[in-house]
């Protein structure tokens, strides 16, 4: 997380309600000799509390559980030019979203591995209306079975949610709000929703 408490300010809601909402992260726990890293879906309870998620079997990560481990879910972000300000002296900086989960990532029992399929797929088709939500039933049930042998459950037991939001709120206002109107046009993911972030401040 950023270091300077300006770009920190968020609530614990609002950092718990963009990381259920992404359910998007990369999954980190200590490793020999390295870090292990995974991309991983993964469903946050409302509480914030826990967040289930699978790997593939064959995942390092796997064996090194049960084990501390950080989720970081990423949003919105983009190169800001010093240009875009429209004031001297400036220097380049990057505006980004961040959350972090941080807890204890725990194996599940294989029989709760369905369900947390069922309730993950449903979180993902239930957002493309008008199309008919896909479910695990329209799979063949011995190509259902073989699929979910390549994979294990495990749940995220929730200690701490932070988040940095780092939207220019260390520039004054007609400073940030020059910047949001050129980000859109530069370089970033998700640029029109960063730019709305920097502006709604």
């Amino acid at each position: 997380m950023h270091p300077n408490p300006v770009f920190r300010g968020e609530t614990d809601d609002a950092n718990r309600a963009f990381a259920k909402a992404r359910a998007f992260g990369t999954l980190c726990v200590n490793g020999d000799p390295a870090p292990l890293l995974a991309q991983i879906p993964f469903l946050l309870s409302d509480d914030g509390a826990t967040a289930d998620l699978h790997l593939v079997r064959s995942n390092p990560i796997c064996r090194a559980a049960p084990t501390d481990a950080v989720v970081s879910v990423t949003g919105p972000d983009g190169y800001v030019s010093p240009d875009w300000y429209g004031v001297p002296d400036q220097v380049p900086t990057w505006n980004y979203v961040a959350v972090h989960l941080r807890g204890r990532l725990e194996p599940r029992p294989p029989d709760t591995l369905r369900d947390m399929l069922d309730r993950q797929s449903a979180h993902f088709e239930n957002q493309l209306t008008p199309k008919r939500p896909w479910t695990t039933d329209k799979m063949t049930p011995d190509v259902m079975d073989r699929m979910m042998r390549q994979i294990l459950p495990f749940r995220l037991h929730i200690t701490a949610i932070n988040g940095t939001w780092k939207l220019n709120q260390n520039k004054d206002a007609p400073v940030r709000l020059a910047a949001a109107d050129a980000i859109e046009t530069g370089l970033g993911t998700q640029l029109s929703a960063l730019a709305k972030l920097m502006r709604d401040l």
